[in-house]
């Protein structure tokens, strides 16, 4: 197997327990690990999941357990199905007894928040539907939505007016929605990561969108974890090496509005506008949630900021490729 991932190009999951080689599919060693792989959609994204195991139905008994745990979290944090918590939280704004898992990220959410000054604030949704209903007008203005409707859109953010409690989350303000796609592929991540290791996999690389390592490649060797060029995602920018840890890239070229690109889905919650700053972003840490959180919140925030707060965000490594396309990696 080939170690090496390039980010954001799809989801794949791959696991051995003790003692096995990650081996192709098929192959006459493979032949002696039962390797069990299942292929379809998750996150929204083409996915696959490969489990290399003694025992076959162990194997296919963790291959089902992964799926129907990304398929379980896809109905609490997904933006785009109907019957999801956070649409209904969104829809009505106020959910009863909202899941744990949604409670808990929350919590993590509002630790990134008050670490980063609000850099990471996930209540932006309402930025993101302005930005998509302007650029989608046969007549839209090339320079973007117009301030007045920016303000206004503006006066739906902030985390603070986010109320949660175990039997409740609401917003205090009508026209609130919340996203958690700047941190729940993370969180999602971690979740199968740990029912991996519950069921023996003690050697495995997990890419839902954020990349985590669990221990080694099974030859001992560290896991390769490619960082796609911001310019071009076919290429590879740089490669980091990673053991039992996570790696998360946010970058402007990962959605943009409109063909020039000068607007995209990374939104300074505190004027509406795109963060520019980086190409890209990417962050190391021991949890793909961590990952995720912080890649998003240092799009837009200098690297004087960053670096003192690394330490207490749990952030490792961070590699920035600035507007000019000028790289700077450093540890925390």
């Amino acid at each position: 197997m080939n170690a090496r991932v390039t980010r954001r190009r799809f989801i794949a999951i791959t696991g051995a327990a003790a003692g096995l080689e990650l081996l192709p599919f098929g192959s006459m060693a493979g032949e002696r690990a039962k390797a069990v792989i299942w292929r379809g959609v998750a996150l929204g994204a083409v996915a696959s999941l490969q489990i290399h195991h003694y025992d076959r139905s162990a194997a296919e008994r963790l291959v089902a357990q992964s799926v129907a745990e990304v398929r379980r979290l896809e109905r609490i944090f997904s933006l785009y199905r109907d019957d999801s918590s956070l649409v209904a939280l969104n829809r009505h704004g106020i959910l009863a007894a909202p899941p744990q898992e949604l409670v808990e990220l929350l919590g993590e959410s509002k630790r990134a928040a008050s670490l980063t000054g609000s850099a990471f604030d996930p209540t932006v949704q309402p930025l993101w539907t302005l930005y998509a209903d302007h650029f989608s007008r046969s007549d839209a203005d090339a320079g973007g939505p117009p301030a007045a409707e920016i303000a206004r859109a503006l006066d739906k953010v902030g985390f603070d007016k986010v109320l949660v409690h175990q039997d409740r989350i609401a917003f205090a303000r009508p026209g609130m929605a919340l996203t958690l796609n700047g941190i729940a592929q993370g969180y999602i991540t971690d979740r199968i990561v740990a029912l991996l290791r519950s069921g023996g996999i003690d050697h495995s690389l997990v890419d839902l969108g954020e990349t985590r390592a669990l221990g080694s490649h099974p030859d001992g060797r560290s896991w390769e974890i490619a960082i796609a060029d911001p310019d071009d995602a076919g290429r590879t920018a740089a490669v980091l090496p990673i053991v039992d840890r996570a790696v998360a890239t946010s970058g402007a070229y990962g959605f943009r509005f409109d063909p020039p690109g000068r607007f995209n889905h990374l939104f300074d919650p505190a004027s509406g506008n795109c963060a520019y700053r980086y190409r890209s972003v990417t962050t190391v840490a021991r949890t793909a949630t961590l990952a995720d959180a912080y890649s998003t919140a240092f799009s837009l925030m200098s690297e004087e900021q960053i670096r003192p707060l690394m330490p207490r965000a749990g952030i490792e490594r961070v590699h920035l490729v600035d507007a000019r396309g000028d790289i700077s990696d450093f540890v925390g």
